[in-house]
């Protein structure tokens, strides 16, 4: 596992979203220009060192060693988690929870502390009374080491509360880093909720990648990212990599992903989808359980945010008119019960950007969203 960098992994709920979509975009446009026109390229295994991701066949990821943190029973005492001697039971539910950032999550933006990924809800959901923990992992690698690195986070969160558990809500990538956390451990998740999450991939990662299949470019994109991004955000080291996460969403990657983490009994696994660009949603977003807060806005529309100008058509698909967040399409998202389609595109989910409504005419707000989310969670007895 890579060890969390210095101290910005170790503060909480400091991430900025807009980088989100304005990185995706130029990163596309960065893969266009140093991708060679004549190739196609396909996922491939690779080192991971610098451009070593992508080389035109095979169909693998890079290799990760996973550190595997033994399962035990979870005790909070004086000595902290894993109780020995007079160590009293953990706590049972209400559980704390614990919300992961996606793709491009950062600790601050350009120093503006007031600006936080889940824009304003961790103070939010404190006010109603709610226990709520925001950390932040690697902006730019795959799920295996963000995964590791918010297990860490958990482990962290349930020494300091004395709870046996926590409920993971992950936006975007951080479900699938919610994921890997509760397949390593179970016993101290009680629920995955994703908002976003590309469980089955992207196709906009398969273009990104099939325009750019030299490693050499690969690396370049690499560098380019942490030179941009190194001046603005705390978060960017010498071993984080764009293309890691690229490569993650793929076909070929995200099929690996769930082959290597499957679900975990006794987790409750569920997922929420969102619709923009005015798309009533359609057979994909048909719930398996139908929640209430996700339903009541069937008839809400959103405008799509200009920023996912480059991505939309890609996941749009022609005249098949995929329903999609701007980044991830509704059929991506689904993952053990699927409650549905929300009104908002990749942003929105998050209230990003600072805070700014959705659209006109819409009326979802992440906030009172999110506050029902995790009441529900409550009436789950979780």
């Amino acid at each position: 596992m890579q060890p969390a960098r210095s101290s910005s992994y170790a503060r909480s709920g400091r991430a900025s979203a807009l980088p989100l979509a304005v990185l995706l975009s130029a990163t596309v446009a960065i893969a266009a220009a140093c991708g060679s026109t004549g190739e196609t390229g396909a996922i491939a295994a690779g080192t991971e060192g610098a451009g070593g991701l992508v080389n035109g066949g095979g169909g693998a990821l890079p290799t990760h060693t996973t550190t595997h943190h033994p399962t035990t029973t979870t005790e909070v005492g004086a000595g902290g988690t894993g109780g020995t001697g007079g160590a009293e039971p953990a706590l049972g539910p209400p559980y704390p929870v614990v919300f992961a950032h996606g793709f491009f999550g950062f600790d601050q933006f350009a120093g503006l502390d007031f600006e936080t990924y889940f824009f304003e809800l961790k103070d939010h959901l404190a006010a109603e009374g709610e226990v709520v923990f925001t950390p932040t992992v690697d902006p730019f690698n795959s799920s295996d080491v963000r995964g590791e690195q918010l297990l860490e986070h958990v482990l962290s969160v349930i020494a300091e509360t004395g709870h046996a558990k926590v409920n993971l809500v992950g936006h975007s990538q951080g479900g699938l880093d919610a994921r890997v956390v509760a397949h390593l451990r179970p016993d101290l998740v009680a629920s995955v909720v994703t908002v976003g999450t590309p469980h089955h991939g992207s196709p906009v990662s398969d273009v990104v990648l099939k325009v750019v299949s030299d490693p050499n470019a690969q690396g370049v994109i690499d560098e380019l990212v942490k030179l941009i991004g190194a001046p603005i955000w705390d978060q960017v080291g010498s071993s984080t990599s764009v293309t890691k996460s690229l490569a993650q969403f793929s076909t070929a990657g995200i099929a690996l992903f769930n082959q290597k983490y499957t679900d975990a009994p006794g987790v409750l696994y569920a997922s929420i989808a969102g619709r923009s660009k005015l798309s009533k949603g359609g057979d994909d977003c048909k719930p398996t359980v139908t929640q209430q807060f996700v339903a009541k806005y069937g008839g809400t529309l959103d405008p799509l945010n200009p920023f996912f100008a480059i991505a939309q058509p890609i996941l749009a698909g022609g005249l098949t008119q995929y329903p999609n967040d701007g980044l991830v399409r509704a059929k991506d998202a689904r993952w053990g019960e699927f409650w549905g389609c929300i009104p908002a595109d990749h942003l929105d989910e998050i209230g990003q950007i600072l805070g700014q409504d959705p659209g006109f005419g819409n009326d979802w707000r992440h906030k009172p969203f999110y506050s029902s989310l995790v009441k529900y969670l409550r009436v789950r007895g979780l």
